[in-house]
């Protein structure tokens, strides 16, 4: 870790009260949840009002297409998500999300960490290994629901993230996973809040509303600390910073092509529609509304800090089309 500049400590020292987790042994899902996450005994009842994930998020399901095919297909398609997002879900938490936390606790970022930064840190680790416990644990349940067995070993969005970051020379390596860390738990609180509205299978339902709990803190929290980072760094490191922050946007909304291919062949849908359907989601102007809607909190966040206040960032994410110019 560098050694702590004057500038640094009075910055420290006037965000202090700001690093904290509130009230973490009271309100964290792993300290106070009592559910189970277990599929109900009712469960076909349920499926006959309730949804596995909502119908709203997968646009793909409006296709004629697949409308014309049934409630049962549709009902299938939106399992085979629910998983895929399980499944994904899983891998980010330890292998993504856990990793960026590494950064904070043992001082690997270019910046003093006050001591209250790096004990909610810890706290956040401490979810994070629980979100991935219970994401697991569901996504095994309803993959032998449905026999549900081609399941990615490292989903796409994965793959790329952590090629994202092979790619960082080793020096800048930290901070760019602090920032990956800061864009995923600025997105995942959002997408969360959006999907708990659908009316879902109960066990789905409480798992989504436990996670969501504490990510909202979460995204709070990855905020805070972004914005006292961007104060620290020298022109080099924000220069940095902007092209990996817009790097790892386009790969949180890129659409898993394969895998999409693979769940709706899972169902019978031919391969033309299939690739009409695939065509109209990853069109640049579909990825860009995409990436405009679903990054809407992390851009604030950016805005908050004064990233935007730099014109070359700006014009650098305008051109992107996700801001105005």
């Amino acid at each position: 870790m560098n050694a702590i500049t004057s500038d640094q400590l009075e910055a420290s020292l006037s965000w202090a009260h700001k690093f904290t987790l509130d009230d973490w042994n009271s309100r964290a899902s792993v300290r106070t949840s009592q559910h189970t996450y277990q599929l109900p005994d009712d469960l076909q009842e349920q499926l006959k009002t309730r949804h596995w994930f909502p119908p709203a998020f997968l646009p793909y399901l409006s296709h004629p297409a697949i409308r014309a095919a049934g409630s049962e297909v549709i009902q299938r398609l939106t399992a085979n998500h629910l998983v895929h997002f399980l499944d994904y879900t899983t891998l980010l938490e330890h292998r993504i999300v856990n990793r960026a936390v590494e950064t904070i606790v043992h001082g690997e970022l270019p910046a003093f960490v006050p001591s209250r930064m790096k004990n909610a840190a810890l706290q956040l680790y401490t979810d994070e290994g629980y979100h991935a416990l219970f994401s697991s644990q569901l996504a095994e349940q309803i993959a032998s629901q449905y026999g549900i067995t081609e399941r990615p070993v490292m989903p796409l969005r994965i793959t790329q993230l952590n090629t994202a970051i092979t790619r960082v020379p080793e020096t800048d390596r930290p901070l760019a996973w602090f920032l990956l860390g800061f864009v995923s738990e600025t997105i995942i609180a959002r997408e969360l809040l959006e999907v708990c509205r659908d009316t879902l299978v109960s066990s789905v339902s409480d798992m989504l509303r436990d996670h969501l709990a504490d990510e909202a803190r979460h995204s709070r929290y990855f905020s805070e600390v972004f914005h006292y980072l961007w104060l620290t760094l020298n022109s080099r490191q924000r220069t940095f910073s902007a092209r990996m922050l817009l790097e790892f946007l386009r790969i949180f909304f890129e659409v898993d092509e394969r895998w999409l291919k693979q769940s709706l062949r899972s169902v019978g849908i031919a391969d033309d529609v299939i690739r009409k359907i695939l065509d109209g989601l990853i069109s640049p102007r579909a990825s860009r509304q995409r990436t405009k809607a679903g990054a809407k909190a992390t851009l604030e966040a950016m805005t908050k800090a004064g990233f935007f206040a730099l014109i070359n960032n700006r014009k650098l994410f305008a051109k992107a089309g996700l801001v105005d110019e």
